[in-house]
């Protein structure tokens, strides 16, 4: 039978929890005082701790942390009056497993006891994956051993030295970059800059500026002369993401420069010579495009001198437990919670059934929420976000709002901000995002086009986020996860 431990000097408060506990099966011990309670701690070996914020002469805050001194392990729960949020926030800070209000809502404690309990078994089972020591994670690694991954190590080994144009393809977020970023450190140019545009993520308008500079007055804004990145990566590696999203005009430019190492900067005359070795990428059909008109044939076989096929992670089989241990080993530094010290089983088992549609990228964001959740020793599956434990792409609905659905914005932060986010900014503009062009394309009817016009970005654009945020298309515009308007699940 689990053991619970009440440690508040409200005796009508224990004698209520107390009996409410007992209806869950559960062994209720209570103490008035914070060294009553650190001796019962000590000697019963509690499975749960209920703790009173305002305890007499002792903050519950000191007790909690003599509590973690004596066993890391054990869940606490804080009681707190209600009207102290600095107080609530630094308790979860500590690390307690969850805190709730006064007047208590029995039912509520009883399933937020036995999560608690659940999580306090998990933890006490073998991890099912361990921290690697710090220097294995020191820097950006590629991980894995199966045998499309060796195949792109091979390639790499055979292109990196030779002076060729490197086209990268593979979804969005499989580690294109880290693939660029290994040829260029293994090859004759390593002593020489590496620099990285994403043509996806810069304004049509601005993109050609950003490769090729511009001359003072050559637009409106250009106060002054600005040097591009191929003038500033001379003599070495330039990294070019998502290529398929450059207007005709830039197209023609980068082709010049591949074919003769010379360029103008925006506005002005001047022939500059440059020696750039380009490295693309991209996650679109280039031939496709070659074909509808959209991409200029002599630039796609020009990038194309060798390409390196990236294969997506649910097809790199056991892969992806190294990559979960190694995410898990650099985020748990980064984030100083050297006390987390593995995943239990039942958690990895969560990642693994789960598909990845945002390939690594989305698994090391994944591994970094389910850290700051974590306020034990291990990951358990109670920590992993709601998304990934029921299979979903989208912890939040694209197409709703408040008005229409009850999904706040201001809500999300908040419950970002219980959970000691620190990604807030990122995570709140991909809900925005996610937000913006589902409801662009319901307007349009899905026309990618007329949502392009509308959005003021590119085709290519929109056709990248759609994957990424897995926007599907049927009567209705729709995100993976989310009910249809019969209230179906997809």
């Amino acid at each position: 039978m689990p053991i619970v431990l009440i440690i508040d000097d409200d005796r009508a408060i224990r004698h209520m929890v107390s009996h409410s506990l007992q209806r869950i099966d559960c062994e209720v011990h209570e103490a008035e005082e914070s060294q009553q309670g650190l001796n019962l701690v000590l000697e019963m070996k509690p499975d749960v701790i209920l703790l009173d914020i305002m305890l007499p002469k002792t903050s519950g805050l000191e007790v909690f942390q003599r509590i973690r001194e004596i066993d890391r392990k054990t869940p606490v729960i804080f009681i707190t009056a209600g009207t102290d949020s600095a107080t609530a926030i630094r308790a979860m800070q500590l690390g307690a497993f969850d805190y709730v209000t006064k007047p208590l809502d029995l039912t509520q404690l009883n399933t937020l006891v036995q999560s608690a309990i659940e999580s306090k078994q998990l933890m006490n089972i073998p991890v099912a994956v361990e921290a690697i020591s710090t220097a294995e994670v020191q820097g950006d690694l590629f991980v894995g051993s199966s045998t499309q991954m060796m195949e792109v190590f091979k390639q790499v080994g055979r292109v990196a030295k030779q002076n060729v144009t490197v086209l990268i393809r593979g979804e969005s977020g499989s580690g294109k970059e880290l693939v660029a970023r290994a040829i260029y450190q293994y090859s004759n140019r390593s002593e020489e800059p590496f620099m990285a545009v994403n043509c996806a993520a810069i304004p049509d308008q601005l993109l050609e500026s950003e490769l090729f500079g511009h001359e003072k007055g050559s637009f409106t804004g250009a106060d002054k002369r600005r040097i591009g990145k191929f003038e500033q990566c001379n003599g070495g590696t330039l990294f070019l993401d998502e290529i398929g999203d450059m207007t005709p005009l830039v197209q023609g430019k980068v082709l010049r420069l591949l074919q003769e190492q010379k360029f103008e900067r925006v506005g002005g005359n001047e022939t500059i010579s440059t020696d750039v070795r380009i490295v693309a990428a991209t996650n679109r059909d280039l031939e496709q495009m070659v074909k509808n008109g959209e991409y200029r044939a002599d630039l796609y076989y020009r990038l194309n001198g060798i390409t390196i096929n990236l294969p997506p992670l649910q097809e790199r089989g056991d892969d992806i437990v190294k990559l979960i241990e190694y995410f898990f080993s650099k985020v748990r530094l980064e984030l100083d919670k050297q006390e987390v010290v593995g995943i239990s089983p039942d958690a990895l088992a969560v990642y693994q059934a789960y598909n990845w549609p945002g390939n690594v990228r989305e698994l090391q964001s994944v591994i970094r929420q389910s850290l700051i959740n974590t306020t034990g020793t291990v990951i358990v599956p109670d920590s992993i976000p709601a998304e990934v434990r029921h299979g979903r792409r989208s912890q939040v609905s694209p197409q709703k709002s408040k008005d229409d659905s009850g999904i706040d914005i201001g809500s999300f932060i908040n419950s970002r901000l219980k959970a000691n986010s620190t990604d807030l900014y990122a995570e709140t503009l991909e809900i925005m995002e996610k937000l913006l062009l589902t409801r662009v394309l319901q307007h349009t009817g899905g026309n990618q086009t007329r949502a392009s016009e509308i959005l003021g970005i590119t085709r290519g654009k929109i056709r990248d986020r759609i994957q990424t945020f897995g926007i599907r298309f049927d009567s209705n515009v729709l995100v993976e996860g989310e009910k249809d308007q019969d209230g179906d699940q997809e």
